[in-house]
């Protein structure tokens, strides 16, 4: 019998969510997936020091100091990390639009406009890049524009059918519905334990694709932050799945059998709802999870962001 990470591979591409080059080439995802977050922790092993000396030399040359410089250089060790996962993989790097600029689709068409020209100039064409936007109606209007010039987005952050409908109709290469995280704030508001199989997030997962495959609609689903592997197995067979190192191993270790649970074959009618932005707005209002979640994931990611520009600010003024 072959391990559960190999049957998965045979039914859903497997993509890593890490910075952790070691275990991308010991594990061999087809993608990557990278947060301020993951950037963040990858930053600080010996792996990319030598990157993070030419950044900070690069920020002294443009005579370092200014929050705009300090945030450039931030930019460039963002881009570092996801070129050397890119120098791994076979596919796609996820670089992550700044948080802060969540509710702004202007400068999140400008932001990632930037991120593909600084990948170009490391010899990484678009077609290896993924830009990753909240799943804010900011950040979809800014993803819906960029999908028209050949940038393909990657919309993170993202709790609900409401959500999910908009990605959909803004033609999004591909949605990060979170998993996990749906089912920490149902635990935490129920105070009740959950199997796989009733697990709101599987659940809400299971949802969405089935309401893709229902109506034809291209956008891939791939499912993120997990808490177990129980999860993952129940969305065996989902378009794609981003997986930490330390569930791949576990799966990689499993010799059960694995069962599809998600397939394009075994699909219910789900009407297509296309979606306006005051109806967007009133359906995330009214979903509390979402709302909460959605605004907490912003947060996150931006402390994360404002972490690493403090790092850059205390490397330059020691340089």
């Amino acid at each position: 019998m072959t391990s559960k990470l190999e049957q998965l591979r045979s039914m859903t591409t497997v993509v890593a969510d890490t910075g952790d080059i070691e275990a991308v080439a010991r594990l061999k995802p087809v993608d990557c997936t990278t947060n301020p977050t993951i950037v963040l922790k990858a930053l600080g092993t010996p792996t990319f020091g030598d990157a993070v000396k030419e950044a900070i030399t690069w920020g002294k040359s443009q005579n370092g100091g200014s929050d705009a410089v300090i945030a450039a250089v931030a930019d460039r060790l963002a881009i570092s990390v996801g070129a050397a996962l890119a120098n791994i993989v076979p596919g796609r790097v996820s670089t992550e639009v700044d948080a802060d600029l969540s509710f702004d689709t202007e400068a999140s068409i400008a932001k990632a406009r930037g991120i593909i020209a600084a990948y170009k100039e490391r010899g990484i064409d678009r077609d290896r890049v993924l830009i990753k936007l909240a799943s804010t109606w900011e950040g979809i209007k800014a993803a819906e524009v960029l999908q028209t010039e050949g940038i393909d987005c990657n919309l993170t952050l993202l709790f609900s059918k409401a959500q999910a409908v908009a990605c959909a109709d803004a033609k999004v290469f591909l949605i990060s519905p979170f998993v996990g995280r749906i089912l920490d704030w149902y635990k935490k508001s129920t105070g009740q334990e959950y199997t796989a199989e009733t697990d709101p997030g599987v659940i809400s997962v299971r949802q969405i694709y089935n309401y893709y495959k229902a109506n034809g609609i291209e956008t891939i689903v791939m499912g993120a932050s997990f808490r177990n592997a129980g999860e993952i197995e129940a969305l065996a067979g989902c378009d794609r799945l981003t997986i930490s190192p330390a569930l791949l191993d576990e799966l990689d270790k499993d010799q059960g059998k694995l069962e599809r649970k998600l397939s394009p074959d075994n699909i219910t009618e789900d009407p297509f709802q296309p979606i306006d932005e005051k109806t967007f707005r009133w359906m995330l209002n009214e979903d509390a999870m979402a709302t909460e979640k959605l605004a907490e994931g912003i947060r996150s990611f931006a402390k994360d962001l404002v972490a690493l520009r403090e790092m850059v600010k205390k490397e330059l003024a020691a340089a």
